[in-house]
């Protein structure tokens, strides 16, 4: 028994030797092969985007086709893991998730980004777009890439604007014609002083809600009215307690597409390249689709015959222009008119 135990004994010595044997080697030889900088490189990179909405509105969609692009340009190399409807943060919270790099991507609204980056309000000046095709202009033109420029000075990478649509108003109460048809209603904005003053100017009371709570506190009747698109109206069902809307296009919403900059430093060139094509590539589909999504939404919507629906007269639109008019000159006072002209002028 005992030249059993032994033989066993000398034999996993054996079995042993040859395995540390063999790591060695191993190791050994992927050290001659990779320096330092080059370890990890094959390794998969993982990008967690983070947002609000639904993944149906055109940011979802648009969020989901930039995954699927890098995927493909980066040969699977580059995971972007998608996180809608405030999964992961809310729109409360994502900007510091971002900073902080607990998340790489976010596409906060621009009136979030007034919080940080005040000059951003021209954005949500109303009646700033007369049109899809300005829209376009602006996002893709200079005055865009100044826009996102102004991030790095907060720690983020700026990579694009997306569009979600034309805001119209909708209400609890009674159609918005008429700049005193708001007068007395509590509205719920998002937080931005040029929003705010907005409403104040047309006799309403401004109330900040974040997104993902606007349904809950429309079953709890906590405001009047609101502003949105059409697209974010219908997929988040908000017209079951709103049933009066005004086609009035005078606001414009729509995201900065944010990459934490650290992060984004640390990537390989080439992979900033293909995520860069990727972006681009999105951003001209989600023009196209942000605009045909509202149309198709609004469709549906006028299908349904317990919703009111009035579409602004341009005599009418022309009142609430010159009701806003203020809004414009306090912009210009704090801030100069360069951008703003710029902007009109079609972002070049």
């Amino acid at each position: 028994m005992g030249k059993r135990w032994l033989i066993i004994t000398v034999l996993l010595f054996a079995l042993l030797g040859s395995v540390i044997f063999m790591m060695k080697r191993y190791f050994s030889e992927r050290n001659i092969v990779y320096d330092d900088e080059q370890k990890g490189l094959n390794k998969q990179i993982v990008i967690y985007f983070s947002h609000v909405v639904a993944e149906n509105t055109p940011k979802g969609l648009a969020a989901q086709k930039f995954a699927q692009l890098v995927e493909e340009k980066t040969n699977g190399r580059v995971k972007v893991e998608v996180f809608p409807n405030g999964s992961l943060y809310s729109d409360e919270e994502e900007i510091d998730a971002l900073m902080r790099g607990d998340v790489q991507m976010i596409a906060p609204s621009f009136s979030k980004v007034t919080e940080l980056i005040p000059e951003w309000q021209v954005l949500d000046l109303p009646f700033i777009f007369e049109d899809y095709h300005d829209v376009e202009k602006v996002f893709t033109g200079e005055a865009g890439k100044q826009l996102l420029a102004m991030l790095e000075k907060k720690g983020m990478k700026g990579l694009a604007l997306w569009s979600n649509g034309f805001k119209q108003m909708i209400s609890n109460r009674h159609l918005l014609i008429e700049p005193r048809d708001f007068s007395g209603l509590k509205f719920r904005v998002m937080p931005s002083e040029i929003l705010e003053k907005q409403f104040r100017l047309l006799g309403s009371e401004p109330i900040i809600v974040p997104f993902n709570h606007v349904y809950q506190s429309l079953e709890k009747h906590e405001f009047d009215g609101q502003e949105n698109t059409i697209s974010n109206i219908c997929s988040k069902g908000f017209y079951q307690f709103q049933p009066y809307l005004t086609i009035s296009n005078h606001g414009y919403l729509g995201y900065a597409v944010i990459v934490n900059q650290s992060f984004w430093e640390r990537l390989p060139k080439e992979i900033q390249q293909k995520i860069t094509e990727a972006m681009k590539e999105t951003t001209i589909w989600n023009l196209k689709q942000s605009k045909r999504q509202n149309e198709q939404d609004l469709a549906k919507i006028k299908q349904n015959n317990k919703i009111h629906i009035y579409e602004l007269t341009n005599k009418e639109r022309e009142k609430w222009k010159q009701k806003f008019a203020p809004l414009y000159e306090e912009f210009e006072m704090e801030f100069g008119d360069k951008l703003l002209r710029q902007i009109q002028n079609g972002g070049s």
